[in-house]
């Protein structure tokens, strides 16, 4: 006989013993997406402020020479965590993606920083 998740042999339920607190409460999940750049305001533990990407299109690039340019991304190449958010245009950490001064691995995580930081691969 298959045991039914959450619930005794004898078919009760178990109760919970507390409710979540607000600490344990998931956040909405946040996609960063290629675009016309879009940000949004997040309040955050303590009172404090975080400013959260949604859409971006420009990226600050370190150079070979170590100077750090802002440049236009054209597209998403890949994603090597997941394959499938390259075809969405979702810009994670470690996606490379084509820019006007060539190819650029992200370094940063965009759903957490108001910015999308890089460094020129090749």
């Amino acid at each position: 006989m298959a045991t039914r998740t959450g619930k005794k042999i004898t078919g009760g339920r178990y109760i919970k013993r507390r409710k979540r607190k607000s600490y344990e409460v998931k956040g909405q999940k946040r996609i960063v997406k290629l675009g016309e750049e879009k940000k949004k305001n997040m309040k955050t533990r303590g009172g404090n402020r975080k400013i959260v990407l949604l859409k971006a299109k420009e990226i600050n690039l370190k150079t070979q020479n170590k100077k750090i340019q802002k440049t236009e991304i054209k597209n998403v190449l890949e994603t090597p965590s997941n394959r499938f958010l390259a075809r969405q245009n979702i810009l994670t950490k470690g996606t490379i993606v084509e820019t006007t001064l060539g190819k650029a691995k992200i370094t940063n995580r965009p759903s957490q920083e108001g910015c999308i930081n890089g460094i020129l691969v090749e």
